[in-house]
């Protein structure tokens, strides 16, 4: 009996242990496995760190690996981008503070965030501004369009060298939203960004700025009951399990814009300043192309599991672009208002 008493609870801790080995072996998994580097970067003469806050999984956050690899080869192994996603290296705000005194060399940062480095930049963020992928690429090709907005961020001592993409803007919710008189039931999260606070308070929707990482439990409790982000992004991040509707209001596209520190640029030899901006936008375009597709993918995976996707009326759309007139006025004054009139009159 004694032996008995004495091996139960053994047995009891060895089953518990057994059970339990699988969850941690899956807990410390290196969600960045598949991506690691497949060659011997020791050598290399430059090093160039790059900073995102999402997960490559995402095809404009994978940007960065497909980069560093095109780069390594068309450099013949001169320059190593030591790419870092999944905020290895910290929030936005904080690595914009490093990207300006050089800590950092680059970083794919989301279009809302690079707002608060020149206000220009902030014309992508505008409601039905930049906001199909057709226009995006009108966008970048059309250089009267794209060397303002480029060139903006001169002065922190950064350069624009392109953008890539994570989908369309639209509304996860939980309840189903058809119309704008829908809408007024919902609590929108929306980012931390001054531009989305002004298009929110003009279309007199009830919102609440939230960091990212907050969203999960947010829309679990009830805090809120709305998403502003990309259908890509709420399929991938599994969003779509609370939050069971999506509105594709496509009023801007998720953008995560390229930096790059101008100090450390220039120290570059030009030979290999060419095939720095040569790959990063052959890269940028493939990457655009790529999640174009991931945005049909992703969608249908979403529709297959049950997601119903809603419609904006024509009427509807129209009312957001007449009620966010006072934000285009706003905007004007720190975009320019020549610029903005351009960018809108040729993205018809």
């Amino acid at each position: 009996m004694k032996r008995t008493f004495v091996l139960f609870p053994l047995l009891v801790l060895l089953t518990v242990s057994l059970l339990l080995s699988p969850a941690f072996a899956a807990a410390k998994k290196d969600p960045l496995a598949n991506w690691k580097t497949k060659f011997d970067y020791s050598k290399a003469e430059y090093t160039y760190i790059l900073s995102n806050i999402s997960h490559p999984v995402i095809q404009g956050v994978a940007n960065g690996y497909n980069f560093r690899d095109a780069l390594w080869e068309k450099s013949n192994g001169r320059i190593y981008v030591d790419y870092r996603p999944l905020a290895q290296l910290g929030g936005e705000k904080d690595v914009i503070s490093k990207l300006k005194i050089g800590a950092v060399q680059g970083m794919l940062s989301s279009s809302v965030a690079s707002a608060n480095i020149a206000q220009k930049l902030g014309i992508v963020n505008l409601p039905y501004v930049v906001d199909t992928y057709d226009k995006l690429e009108q966008f970048r090709s059309n250089p009267e369009l794209w060397g303002p907005y480029s060139n903006s961020a001169q002065s922190a001592g950064l350069m624009v060298v392109d953008i890539v993409n994570y989908g369309q803007y639209g509304w996860a919710t939980t309840t189903p939203v058809r119309t704008l008189a829908d809408a007024k039931t919902v609590n929108f999260r929306i980012a931390e960004a001054p531009v989305n606070i002004d298009v929110y308070k003009a279309w007199d929707n009830k919102f609440t700025v939230m960091p990212w990482p907050d969203v999960p439990q947010a829309l679990q409790t009830g805090v809120i009951n709305g998403l502003d982000h990309t259908a890509i992004v709420c399929n991938i991040t599994k969003k779509f399990t609370i939050a069971k509707y999506f509105t594709e209001v496509n009023y801007a596209q998720g953008l995560f814009v390229h930096l790059v520190n101008k100090r450390w640029f220039n120290k570059l030899p030009k030979d290999l300043q060419a095939i720095f901006l040569s790959v990063v936008e052959e890269e940028s375009a493939k990457t655009r192309g790529l999640t174009r597709e991931q945005h049909d993918a992703q969608i249908a995976k979403a529709k297959a599991a049950g997601v119903e996707f809603f419609q904006l009326s024509a009427a509807d759309k129209a009312t957001l672009v007449k009620k966010a007139a006072p934000v285009y006025a706003n905007w004007s004054k720190k975009i320019g208002a020549d610029y903005l009139a351009k960018v809108r009159s040729t993205l018809k």
